[in-house]
């Protein structure tokens, strides 16, 4: 196998909506086909966690911290870039009004310092994110990323507003309903978050999650390439809580 370059964290927040009745929602943007990265794909909100985002967890602007210095992180992580992405606050105290997280959008787009826009007034409640998934790939490519998922509820009724720079459009639909759009070609769908998806739909709401969770103990997920019957395959481990654990790949993109 060819030497795998240097993973880069990530953070991945994947929003629960149950307001109405039926199974819960979760918010995905489709990426701009401009996008060096997964141009196209469905994804849940999230990128890379950038200096800041440690400086924050370290620096006692964010409350209930876990002792994972790099959890910490990538909590904060989540919570700017689902704010910079679709203009969604979770986790901050007080949640900013939207003439605020207006401001605090363009800001970030002009790589303001995320703490600055904090200042004294906002702290970050970490303990609003309940951690779900920890994936790193063990797959050549010129990008890997360490990412780590997260779940939260969604706290107030503020509209969801892409980027148009980073996505084409945003959606808020059930685990269910993505998958079965993936399926049949309405949406692509990278195998992590298909995998997610089908583990999120056979628990379909947050307190069942939450049951799940409390009896699967979160363990780094590593796909790996195989071939199998002149195929490409990815697999990931049995018993991680996965329903679905391979995907065969079609082409040279998956």
């Amino acid at each position: 196998m060819p030497e795998l370059p240097p993973a880069i964290p990530a953070a991945t927040l994947i929003l629960y909506d149950e307001s109405e009745p039926g199974p819960p929602l979760h918010l995905m943007i489709e990426r701009s086909a401009a996008m060096a990265f997964m141009p196209g794909a469905l994804v849940f909100p999230g990128g890379r966690i950038e200096p800041g985002d440690r400086e924050i967890a370290a620096a006692g602007l964010a409350a209930n911290a876990p002792d994972d210095a790099a959890d910490a992180a990538a909590r904060v992580a989540a919570i700017r870039e689902t704010l910079e992405e679709v203009g969604i606050a979770v986790g901050i105290r007080p949640v900013p009004d939207a003439e605020t997280i207006l401001a605090w959008r363009a800001a970030l787009k002009e790589k303001a310092e995320f703490s600055k826009l904090l200042g004294t007034s906002y702290s970050l409640d970490l303990a609003a994110l309940l951690p779900f998934a920890h994936w790193l790939p063990k797959v050549p490519a010129p990008r890997r990323f360490e990412t780590r998922f997260y779940l939260a509820k969604r706290e107030s009724d503020e509209v969801a507003v892409h980027d148009e720079d980073e996505a084409a459009h945003h959606v808020w639909l059930s685990a269910a309903q993505a998958l079965e759009d993936g399926e049949q070609g309405r949406h692509t769908l990278m195998f992590p978050t298909m995998a997610n998806l089908a583990r999120l739909a056979a628990h379909p709401s947050f307190g069942l999650v939450q049951q799940h969770l409390a009896q699967t103990p979160i363990q780094v997920v590593s796909p790996r390439m195989h071939e199998e019957d002149g195929m490409r395959v990815l697999r990931i481990p049995e018993g991680l809580g996965y329903p679905v654990t391979s995907l065969v790949l079609r082409g040279a993109g998956g």
